[in-house]
């Protein structure tokens, strides 16, 4: 009887010794290596890409996943319009003119510059667009989210409209005064409205073309 229970007790403490190292997470070769599952290492539980991305966490280095485009980012590019349309009125025709420098076209009465006028601050959108692009779609190893090209785009939006309105005011304020009662653009103005769709179309298109070809880091181990 002695015998019995003393082989019983032996082979409980066989079976103990064998399942220790699984628990404890010894056995490495019992998990997958590729990153994708959470892994047992030393004892501790390190989840695997796929559990940082489960957790909100960036792929590569584990630590919290930033997004691209914070409140303050889209706060900035949408104050950046003030700027934008100050330049228009510095370097377009019926302003200071000082991209053409020709004297003809200072008068918003000389209907030659109303094209170039408009042609000015839709490059500019164009630039400020592609800026916007460029800080929206993140780093090598993280992509944008939906949420950061939602605030990029409407941050182009509200740019948009910011430069629209401060050349315009610039022009009541700084421009001389014409008789606009033949064509509301001898005034300092935008006549093609269509204009106002390049910062945010350029902008989605820049995130667009930046994710698309933008060459992945390699993985951190």
């Amino acid at each position: 009887m002695p015998d019995v229970v003393s082989q019983a007790g032996t082979k409980v403490v066989k079976v103990c010794v064998m399942t220790q190292p699984a628990v404890h997470g010894q056995f490495r070769h019992d998990t997958p290596q590729d990153g994708s599952r959470p892994q047992w290492q030393n004892g501790v539980l390190h989840p695997g890409h796929y559990g940082h991305r489960e957790a909100g966490l960036d792929g590569a280095t584990g630590l919290p996943a930033t997004p691209a485009v914070s409140w303050r980012k889209a706060a900035v590019i949408a104050a950046s319009g003030i700027v934008v349309g100050l330049l228009w009125w510095i370097l377009a025709p019926s302003g200071l003119n000082l991209l053409s420098g020709n004297p003809d076209l200072r008068s918003g009465g000389n209907t030659e510059g109303w094209l170039p006028r408009d042609l000015v601050l839709a490059a500019l959108f164009l630039l400020a667009g592609c800026i916007s692009g460029a800080v929206a779609s993140g780093n090598k190893h993280s992509e944008p989210s939906g949420r950061d090209v939602l605030l990029a785009v409407g941050a182009g939006v509200l740019g948009t409209l910011a430069a629209w309105g401060t050349g315009v005011l610039c022009g009541l304020v700084w421009g001389t005064p014409e008789d606009t009662s033949a064509s509301a653009s001898i005034a300092f103005s935008l006549r093609s409205l269509a204009v106002l769709a390049i910062w945010p179309a350029s902008t989605a298109l820049a995130i667009f073309l930046n994710t698309v070809f933008a060459t992945p880091r390699p993985e951190a181990e």
